[in-house]
This record gives structure tokens, C-alpha cells and sequence, in this order.
């Protein structure tokens, strides 16, 4: 029996509706394929080449028993190093079928971080594309092959070793993978996806078939996805939002997968809206603001009339770009999600029928069969309604751990199930969250709290300003003083610190008004989307000589 809930504090519980999957992640496509075995399943652009639910299963099938041929056995490490392609998705679902542990790997990483990440998880077969951009994968992986003793095969995407892979499952009958399936629980580790390691060397947040497929279910539910939803996937798989909201979310309902690229473009991700009929699209909002300066620049290029929905998730979604996808992009019922990668991610999400204002101005209210509560930092208390602290959520979608760190996961996840997020928030009397920042990224002026969201929010509205980032730099005065990394629009005039301190002068509170203001082309990314703040704080003392 749950204890009643004091509705005067930052503390609500989500609905046990709709239930949780109850599967594997594989038992869960085999369920959707037999559904609905002639629909599409998954869409290449770049290759043209394309499967239904039937040939979907049949290819996870055939590279799933090449894994078991290969010597992978259950509870094994397959990693996966390669941006969005077809061979992802298969190789996502064949290893959750082979009862392995797929280790999403960063397309951006750098020897040091690609050898660590197989080190620290025990790799033994590695997935690997062989080049992207300028970065010579195969090179890369000989290079740190001595540095990783578990790492028995490689197999590079697009050669005759994938081939090999593949076709090396004939000599494995289909029995002994239904043998192997049928010994898989939902409870099972399914996936090790690593933090971003902005401080300190990355953590393996290993999550279960439960967390994943429950949470991807979730989302597309919210949203009200059915087999006849398309969804455009620009953002990449091994993120979260990628293989997690987008495909399992799809492959839970009988959906469409549609790659649009290998890398994020605007206008990849348009043409493939326009020519698959797509109806939901997914993106972080430096996504959606790229795709709004195209469709600015070629105003009748799209038919963009499909669209229904979405996710614009990942970083804080600015309020006039919310409005914009939906007035521009037809996108009437497109949500906002908050989550993290160590709760699977999303915990909470708008819904299509919430008011314009809950929709724009907060990432909506807890998830089903998921609890969220707004702490005080220091004393741990739950905060009351309105009221900022650290956000807090428990529930099905927190992670089994960070892999093989048990010290590092009992300093995220405390003694009663709670993930400990990091992030500052406030909840409505009405259960709506606002996000108001990371406690990290909180400027403290002069004694004064500035939450940089709030002054990003007000920035946007200036009609020349395309994208805002506002961060904290040292100050012998006040300690910390307000900087504004500004990207105008196309065609705007040079912006000065004199105008918008003059823009915002009378409309927010003096310590609120950025002293610097730097014009750039674009921030510093992760290769997610997310502003990486912490690059832009050394760049700017630098810049001021501080």
C-alpha cells in the first residue's frame, strides 16, 4: 500500500497505466512481427534499401545465431562503433535476441576514449564502421587492440567480415537461439551506454530489457503511436533518444524506423519527412533550429504535411522554438521529454492534449510507473510546490548500475532507489516540472542565484538571436558575472553587449543581464546535440584573459 502523498510538496507518482511490457526486448519484435509482418520496419535513405516486420525479424534471426556462432554467450559484451545505419539496428536487436550486452560506443570518440570504453566493459566482439569524417576507425581499432585482451573479433560493417558474420550463423540452428532466448528474463542487463565524461572518466550506465523496452513503450504511448506511424530518426543510436525512444519505441508498436542519414542534416532529415510520409519526428533543439533556418530559407521546398508528432528532448528546449515547430512544422502534437541515460532516459513528458503553456514552458509531469521528487540539495528534504532543488526519480527505468562501479552507483543512486540527477527543477502544484538548470551550471552573482535557462528564455525573444547560451565566468567583484554566446539569425546585424543589455534592461532583475556577449557560428557539441558548457567556460577566460 503507497503512502498518500502530501500535495503541498514536490513529490507525485505516475499512473500504472498503460502496464509494462513484460518481455525481452526480443520476445517483444518477434510479438510485433508476427502482428503486423508485412509493414515496414526499417528505412535506409542513404542506400535505398528497406525491410518489413517479417524480414526485419528474419535478419535480427540470421546475425543473432552469427553472434552465438562467433562463441557469444549470454551476459556477453557485443560493442557497437558506428554512426546511424542499418547494420545498427540489426546488430541492436540480434544481440538482445543472442541474450548479449550491446556497448553503445560514441562515434566521436578518440583512441583513448574507444580504448577505455572496451576495456572498462569487457568487450569480446566488436561492430565497428570503418570510417567517419576524418576518423580512421580500423586504424583506430588496431591501434588499441593490445589494450583490450577481451576483444576477440571485430567485425567492420560494410566489408567481408560482416558477411562473414552473418553467414557463419547457418552452422548455429534456429533451436539452439530459441534456446537461448527462452533462458533470457526482462530483469537481464541489456545494454552499457557511457556517460558523457565531462568530468572525470565515463560511467557505464547498464541498463535491463525492462528499463529499455518499458521506457521506449512509454514514450511512443504518450504520443500515441500505432503500426501506422512513420518516424524520422536523426538523432543517433547510441544515444537513449536514438535505440531507446525512437526504435524501441517503434518496434513496440508496429512502427517505422526511418534513417534519414548517417550523420544529422537539416536537410537529410526534411527529405526524408517529405518522401516517407513520415509523421513523427524526433531531435534535440539545435535539430529543430537547423531545420527551421531551412524551411526559413526555402519556404515551399517541403511537404511537410504528415507530421503529427514528436520528441524535441536532449537539452533545454527554448520556448519560441517549441512554438515554432509547431506552428511551421505542422507539429501540433509534438512533446518535450526529460530524462537521463541512467533512468533510460525519460521520466518525465509532456502529453499532445496538455495547454500550449504546459507544453512550452515545462517537460511536462511524471511518466507512468515512474516517481519524481524535487529535493533540497543539501539536506535532502522534499522541497514544497514552486520551490527549486535537485530532481530526483525512481521507478523501473533507473539503471541496474554503473557496470562494475559499485561506489560510483551508490553515489547516484541512493539507499531507497533514488537516481539523484543533478539537475535543478521545480514542480507545479499541478505536477508539471520545469527544468531550471544543472546545479553545476548555476551562476552565483553577487550573492544572487541566476538560473542561466531563465536569461537563454528571455534572449531568444530578440528577433536577430538564433540560438542563446548563457554561462557564468569568473568576476573579482561579484564572483561570477553573466556571458551570452550568441548565433544570429541569417542576415542580422552585428549584435553588441551595449544592445542587449539595453534589450533586457527594465524586463530582467540588473544581476540578471549578461555583462560579455560573444557572437559564434555554433557552440561546442557533444555528438548528441548537447552544449557542452563546460568547454565554453574555458574558451571564455580565455577570451577575456581571466
Amino acid at each position: 500500500m503507497s503512502v498518500e502523498l502530501d500535495p503541498g510538496l514536490s513529490h507525485r507518482r505516475g499512473t500504472s497505466v498503460p502496464p509494462l511490457p513484460e518481455a525481452t526486448v526480443s520476445a517483444d519484435l518477434a510479438r510485433t512481427a508476427r502482428a503486423f509482418p508485412a509493414n515496414d520496419a526499417l528505412v535506409e535513405r542513404a542506400t535505398g534499401r528497406r525491410w518489413t516486420y517479417a524480414e526485419f525479424d528474419a535478419a535480427v534471426d540470421e546475425l543473432a545465431r552469427g553472434l552465438l556462432a562467433a562463441g557469444i554467450e549470454a551476459g556477453d559484451r557485443v560493442g557497437i562503433w558506428s554512426p546511424n545505419c542499418a547494420e545498427w539496428v540489426v546488430t541492436q536487436y540480434a544481440a538482445a535476441r543472442a541474450g548479449a550486452i550491446l556497448v553503445n560506443l560514441n562515434p566521436a570518440y578518440r583512441r583513448h576514449e574507444i580504448a577505455y570504453a572496451l576495456q572498462q566493459s569487457g568487450t569480446k566482439l566488436l561492430v565497428s564502421a570503418t570510417r567517419v569524417k576524418t576518423s580512421d576507425y580500423v586504424a583506430l581499432v588496431q591501434a588499441v587492440r593490445e589494450e583490450c585482451p577481451e576483444l576477440e573479433r571485430v567485425v567492420f560493417i560494410g566489408t567481408p567480415d560482416w558477411d562473414a558474420l552473418v553467414e557463419g550463423g547457418a552452422a548455429v540452428p534456429l533451436s539452439a537461439l530459441r534456446e537461448r532466448e527462452a533462458g533470457l528474463s526482462p530483469d537481464d542487463a541489456a545494454n552499457i551506454q557511457y556517460t558523457s565524461g565531462t568530468t572525470g572518466r565515463p560511467k557505464g550506465a547498464t541498463l535491463s530489457h525492462r528499463n529499455i523496452l518499458g521506457n521506449g513503450f512509454q514514450v511512443a504511448e504518450v504520443q500515441g503511436w500505432t503500426e501506422r506511424d512513420r518516424v524520422c530518426v536523426p538523432v543517433p543510436f547510441y544515444h537513449c533518444f536514438g535505440m531507446v525512444m525512437a526504435n524501441l519505441g517503434a518496434t513496440s508498436h508496429g512502427s517505422c524506423i526511418v534513417v534519414p542519414g548517417a550523420l544529422f542534416d537539416p536537410v537529410d532529415a526534411l527529405d526524408a519527412v517529405e518522401a516517407e510520409r513520415c509523421t513523427v519526428l524526433y531531435g534535440v533543439p539545435t535539430m529543430f533550429i537547423a531545420e527551421l533556418a531551412q524551411l526559413e530559407a526555402h519556404p515551399d521546398r517541403w511537404d511537410l504535411s504528415t507530421l503529427r508528432t514528436g520528441v524535441m528532448a536532449g537539452s533545454p528546449c527554448p520556448v519560441e522554438v517549441m512554438k515554432r515547430v509547431m506552428a511551421e512544422m505542422g507539429m501540433a502534437e509534438v512533446t518535450i521529454a526529460y530524462g537521463m541515460t541512467e533512468t533510460s532516459p525519460v521520466s518525465t513528458q509532456t502529453r499532445p492534449d496538455d495547454s500550449l503553456e504546459h507544453r512550452v514552458a515545462t517537460v511536462g509531469r511524471v511518466h507512468p510507473h515512474v516517481e519524481v521528487k524535487v529535493v533540497d540539495p543539501e539536506s535532502g528534504a522534499t522541497v514544497p510546490v514552486g520551490a527549486p532543488g535537485e530532481l530526483c526519480t525512481r521507478g523501473y527505468s533507473v539503471m541496474i548500475g554503473y557496470w562494475n562501479e559499485p561506489e560510483r552507483t551508490a553515489e547516484a543512486v541512493d539507499e531507497d532507489g533514488w537516481m539523484h540527477t543533478g539537475d535543478l527543477a521545480e514542480m507545479a502544484a499541478d505536477g508539471y516540472v520545469s527544468i531550471v538548470g544543472r546545479i553545476k551550471d548555476m551562476v552565483i552573482r553577487g550573492g544572487e542565484n541566476v538560473y542561466p535557462r531563465e536569461v537563454e528564455e528571455f534572449l531568444y525573444t530578440h528577433p536577430d538571436i538564433e540560438d542563446v547560451q548563457v554561462i557564468g565566468v569568473p568576476d573579482e567583484r561579484y564572483g561570477e558575472e553573466l556571458m551570452a554566446w550568441v548565433k544570429l539569425r541569417p542576415g542580422a546585424a552585428e549584435l553588441t553587449a551595449e544592445h542587449v543589455r539595453g534589450f533586457c534592461a527594465g524586463k530582467l532583475a540588473h544581476y540578471k543581464i549578461p555583462r560579455y556577449v560573444h557572437l559564434v557560428d555554433a557552440f561546442p557539441m557533444t555528438v548528441t546535440g548537447k552544449v557542452r558548457k563546460v568547454e565554453m567556460r574555458e574558451e571564455s577566460r580565455r577570451l577575456l584573459g581571466l
